[in-house]
């Protein structure tokens, strides 16, 4: 998930967030591995807080209304479902249930992770719902038929304490989703089970549309956004979902201290790992999406830089030229931007939606 802005600090924030204030998760990591900038981790001096940076005019985002907004909002009130759109003040939310796409979160709300950019809850989950997914699947299956929902994307937390990463219950979630509801496109944005490459295998079985793993950032700034995945491994991930013939997709934020040419480092690497050709499958991973970082409090890692719609508009170029079939960028770009028309087209479910 890419983080939302927020006004940071609040003792509630604080507690859920344990870390320093000001944020530096690089604690843990013997100084100095990398420099991410003198603006990326400028805590070290002890100062509680980050001086706030004024928002560009291009990050305004449109205030969410309209009936198809309205009709799956109550929806998804009724059916007491989680999602992400909300959680995380997604600036595209109006959009997509406007279209008719949302992003649910299963498996809890407490993730075994402390990632440098994300406002998810961490801790120790308490308990794993074996009934989640068919009351998922129930409650989707309603809102599809009389809520508007066309696309759906599921992710979660990551459940490290579980021997399967919780890939049983994914699996299953996906099974009876796709049951439930035939005539709607279904995405997943999967945690990486640690390189459990029998519980990836589970939700690959499951055959949902698309699988997406968000890388999130570059190779070199991994130990201070995400201390406790490995960039190869990601690529790996994604290399096997893409070797099985399903649609492989991945995300990163920028603004968060890479280099322009780290990121164009990036696109190629990702197209020079996931590339298969083999068993009749062919092909590297499908989409990319791009979009800027924003802090979501205090405790997180703070903002670079604002990336320009220019620069924007170069990584899509640049994307699209070095092999990926559809590259999403932009500042309130995030990971479900445009996702049902990323199902239309790259997993064919055009002809299963229209019946």
């Amino acid at each position: 998930m890419i983080g939302s802005d927020a006004n940071a600090g609040s003792p509630g924030e604080v507690g859920r967030h344990p870390r320093p204030p000001g944020g530096d998760p690089l604690k843990t990591v013997a100084a100095p591995v990398l420099s991410l900038t003198d603006m990326v981790l400028n805590n070290r001096d002890g100062k509680d807080r980050i001086a706030p940076k004024h928002k560009p005019p291009w990050l305004r985002a449109r205030v969410p209304g309209g009936e198809g907004y309205t009709r799956l909002k109550d929806n998804l009130t009724r059916h007491r479902l989680f999602t992400v759109c909300e959680e995380a003040g997604c600036p595209n939310m109006g959009e997509c249930w406007a279209r008719g796409v949302a992003t649910i979160m299963i498996l809890g709300d407490t993730c075994t992770r402390a990632c440098g950019f994300c406002n998810v809850k961490t801790g120790r989950p308490p308990t794993l719902d074996r009934d989640e997914p068919a009351r998922v699947a129930e409650s989707i299956r309603l809102m599809h038929r009389a809520g508007g929902l066309r696309h759906l994307v599921i992710t979660s937390v990551n459940r490290d304490e579980l021997p399967d990463g919780g890939a049983g219950i994914w699996a299953q979630t996906i099974v009876r989703v796709k049951d439930a509801c035939p005539g709607m496109s279904l995405e997943v944005l999967i945690p990486d089970f640690e390189g459990n490459w029998a519980a990836l295998q589970m939700v690959i079985d499951a055959r949902p549309h698309i699988i997406n793993h968000n890388l999130e950032t570059v190779r070199r700034m991994y130990p201070a956004v995400r201390p406790s995945a490995k960039f190869d491994r990601s690529l790996e991930l994604l290399r096997r979902v893409k070797e099985q013939g399903l649609v492989a997709k991945t995300g990163v934020m920028v603004g968060i201290g890479e280099r322009d040419r780290e990121v164009l480092d990036l696109i190629d690497e990702v197209q020079s790992a996931t590339r298969v050709s083999r068993q009749g499958v062919a092909g590297t991973c499908d989409v990319l999406t791009i979009g800027q970082y924003l802090q979501p409090t205090r405790n997180h890692l703070p903002v670079d830089r604002w990336v320009t719609p220019d620069e924007f508009a170069l990584f899509k170029a640049e994307g699209l030229r070095r092999g990926f079939a559809v590259v999403e960028s932009g500042p309130l770009v995030r990971s479900s931007y445009h996702a049902d028309r990323q199902a239309d087209v790259l997993a064919g479910v055009k002809r299963a939606r229209a019946t």
